[in-house]
């Protein structure tokens, strides 16, 4: 019995951390990957995140005896499958990243939770519920006060504040498009693994996607770029080998895994812990203080989460909460309604008909 009690422990505790770990991974990388920006390439980077992790995860996927897509739809599923969350996602971002500041980059991509609970309420029914739709909402006010200047958020309060909105006048030509797109990119792509899993196994589909996605960043690579490695130092490497090995390989495997059977929107709303884990570990690795509006948007982005991933149990607790009439407090119990009551069969009620005389006397 004790041995059963530490395992069903380990399990409840195991299961919410494996859930956060994708998000976990991407914060991180993103710290490591800070570095190594500034000497390289943007498309030259972008396929190496996702090309070398792919491989990775096809090797774990054939010692774990995952099988290999069969057929031309399962073929035709992961080429859609890495042409949208493989090459336009970071090929997007990539160039997005180049024309458009860092923190308004991170609050741009991470808002896709929206995207996704939009399209799955549409394509798979998921109720996101009032408590579901206000913690969507918080979610992105909190990465907002998290990404962006504290000088733009404090101006909206300030009508004399003469802080200029980063995001430029010619919005088509700028790179806040560039990560719209990525946002969307990611988010079809996370409700695009529900169609792709009835054809392959999610994680060779995970793989493969990679693969075929990171080839055409590549290409452009090395058709448009130069210097692409002749700048990069050992600490340059030993990044690049993170944001592979744990912050793709790892975090996308354990992350489309989930994605593939679990609640698309409670899974997707994590993506809001992403910027808290980059602001926490830059605070920690790289001398970075959070400001006091940073925090309070930590703070609104945990209680987003919250609201979103219980907001079934928030509502179920509404519905049964007692009725107040005249003072006293009734129990909503389930009874039947007097319509109800009204509309049952009486039991039929037997009488005896007497037909000879003896038993008229009588």
């Amino acid at each position: 019995m004790q041995l059963n009690k530490s395992a069903s422990v380990d399990s409840s505790l195991l299961k919410p951390l494996l859930l956060i770990s994708p998000f976990f991974l991407w914060g991180t990388a993103m710290v490591a990957m800070k570095g190594v920006i500034p000497h390289t390439t943007p498309f030259f980077l972008a396929g190496m995140r996702i090309l070398p992790a792919g491989i990775l995860i096809l090797i774990a996927a054939a010692i774990m005896g995952k099988p290999q897509p069969k057929g031309w739809k399962a073929w035709l599923w992961i080429a859609l499958f890495g042409l949208v969350d493989g090459a336009l996602f970071q090929g997007f971002l990539a160039a997005g990243l180049v024309r458009t500041g860092a923190g308004l980059g991170s609050v741009m991509i991470d808002s896709q939770p929206l995207a996704v609970a939009l399209m799955c309420s549409w394509l798979f029914a998921e109720r996101i519920g009032l408590y579901g739709y206000f913690g969507l909402i918080l979610g992105i006010l909190g990465i907002s006060i998290i990404g962006l200047p504290d000088e733009l958020i404090l101006s909206i309060f300030s009508s004399n504040s003469d802080f200029v909105f980063p995001i430029s006048q010619s919005f088509f030509q700028s790179g806040e498009l560039l990560m719209l797109l990525a946002a969307l990119s990611m988010a079809v792509g996370t409700v695009m693994i529900r169609f792709v899993i009835r054809h392959v196994d999610p994680i060779t589909a995970t793989g493969w996607h990679m693969i075929l996605g990171g080839l055409p960043l590549w290409g452009i690579s090395a058709t448009t770029e130069s210097q692409q490695i002749q700048n990069l130092i050992a600490s340059d490497w030993l990044a690049l080998g993170y944001a592979t090995i744990f912050g793709s390989a790892i975090a996308y495997g354990m992350f489309f895994y989930f994605a593939s059977s679990g609640n698309l929107t409670s899974l997707s709303s994590l993506t809001f812990l992403t910027p808290i884990f980059a602001l926490i570990f830059g605070s920690i690795l790289l001398n970075e203080s959070l400001s006091a509006l940073q925090w309070v948007g930590v703070a609104i982005t945990l209680a987003s989460i919250y609201l979103i991933n219980q907001r079934d149990v928030l509502d179920k607790r509404n519905q049964l909460q007692p009725l107040h009439i005249d003072g006293d407090i009734l129990p909503q119990t389930t009874t039947q309604s007097t319509l109800e009551i009204s509309q049952n069969k009486l039991n039929p009620l037997k009488i005896k008909v007497m037909e000879s005389e003896t038993e008229i006397l009588h």
